[in-house]
């Protein structure tokens, strides 16, 4: 009952548009543009199954960065997976671009583009603070979630250039109400600074996991320059929001099917101005933070893969899918 995901036809077809068009136009993007309202998201759905699974990808990933997960849960599933709001094919959004407007616009895209919920929801990286927001915002229409080496809240990250615990840079500020382009437009950058602004990439491990063909997507989606300027930054008060939440409301997901996997590779070499036994150190504090995902629900379980690092989804994409199996099996969508 599935279909196969980012079949080598579409992929050949979108990877020579991309050569035939030449670096200034983008490859057609393989799934839909939904209108949320005077800008687009793009996303792409694969596969049948009365509830969808929502892929959401980390900072800095793209849609594609999930092919060889959404490839196999197509299989026994409908998926879904999604590029941010300024992000590949996606359009900027309205400002500020916070986890809660992402979540916002996550869910307003799968409504329009007539996704069934409630929904499977993972998210790898601090897009498990998107998920998070998405449940607590609509718990209505989440079935279950699956941390794929998730942000905890109460995690300490590199942040304007030093490690910083952060929901204690937290300013005593409210975190804005998910914005429209009426009232929160964003400020479009000119040709000029989007050419200060550009870089290019080379790809390194994990990406090098990616087939040949999706590794081309990536080169593209990171050699193009922001479109919008950079909004005010509410990252910190978000993250204390959901600190807090989680400590006033034990099991705060309820009894919803929830599973932590935790990449346990080691942490690598430390970033400058940084002992190796800070960051060692650093490392295993936020492993021990990931446990405590735990805790959410009535109804979870923590995966160590020692055979991943933080992005589970390339090192080891067997894991998130059989994780993914294992909810819809408890929420009784048997596969």
């Amino acid at each position: 009952m599935g279909c196969v995901v980012w079949p080598v036809t579409l992929v050949g077809a979108i990877v020579g548009g991309l050569h035939a068009q030449g670096p200034e136009s983008p490859p057609p993007p393989p799934g839909r543009l939904v209108d949320l309202g005077g800008y687009r998201l793009h996303l792409y759905c694969t596969g049948k199954g009365k509830k969808t699974v929502v892929l959401a990808p980390g900072g800095g990933d793209f849609s594609f960065d999930w092919y060889l997960v959404q490839s196999k849960v197509s299989s026994f599933a409908r998926v879904c997976s999604y590029d941010r709001a300024g992000s590949a094919w996606s359009d900027p959004g309205p400002e500020p671009r916070t986890q809660k407007q992402e979540a916002y616009e996550l869910r307003l895209a799968l409504h329009r583009a007539h996704e069934h919920g409630p929904y499977i929801l993972v998210g790898h990286s601090i897009a498990g603070l998107v998920i998070r927001f998405f449940a607590g915002l609509y718990p209505g229409e989440t079935a279950a979630i699956v941390f794929v080496d998730a942000l905890s809240p109460d995690g300490t990250l590199g942040y304007y250039g030093k490690l910083t615990h952060m929901r204690e840079a937290a300013r005593d500020r409210a975190v804005p109400e998910p914005q429209t382009m009426k009232s929160g437009p964003p400020k479009l950058l000119s040709e000029e600074d989007r050419k200060k602004a550009h870089s290019s990439r080379k790809i390194t491990p994990p990406y090098n996991h990616l087939p040949e063909n999706i590794q081309q997507l990536q080169l593209w989606a990171w050699s193009q320059p922001p479109r919008a300027a950079p909004g005010e930054d509410y990252l910190p008060e978000e993250m204390k929001e959901l600190y807090r939440q989680s400590i006033a409301t034990p099991h705060v997901l309820g009894d919803r099917p929830v599973i932590s996997i935790i990449g346990m590779a080691p942490a690598g070499k430390a970033p400058p101005g940084i002992s190796s036994e800070q960051w060692e150190a650093l490392h295993e504090h936020n492993i021990a933070l990931k446990h405590q995902f735990a805790d959410l629900s009535t109804n979870s379980k923590v995966v160590e893969d020692t055979s991943a690092g933080h992005s589970v989804q390339l090192d080891d994409p067997d894991t998130v899918v059989s994780a993914i199996r294992d909810v819809l099996h408890a929420v009784g969508e048997h596969c």
